[in-house]
C-alpha cells in the first residue's frame, strides 16, 4: 500500500503529468507530442535523475572527511 513517502520529484506520476501539460502547450503552438513521446521523456528524465544521484553519491563519498560508522 501507500505507507511510505517519497519526494514529489521522485514521482513518475508527477513527471508524467508535467510533461503531459508541456505536451498540451506545444500542441497549441502547432507541434505534436504523442503519448509514446511523453513516456520516453519521462523515462529519460528518470534515467538522468538516477545517474545524477549516483554521481552525487560517489562525489560525496570521495570528498567525505569522516568514515561511515
Amino acid at each position: 500500500m501507500l505507507n511510505e513517502t517519497k519526494s514529489i520529484f521522485a514521482s513518475k506520476t508527477i513527471w508524467g503529468a508535467g510533461i503531459a501539460l508541456v505536451g498540451a502547450g506545444v500542441n497549441v503552438m502547432g507541434y505534436t507530442v504523442t503519448p509514446a513521446d511523453q513516456a520516453q521523456i519521462v523515462e529519460a528524465v528518470a534515467a538522468m535523475m538516477t545517474a545524477g544521484g549516483s554521481l552525487l553519491a560517489v562525489i560525496g563519498r570521495v570528498r567525505a572527511t569522516k568514515a561511515i560508522g
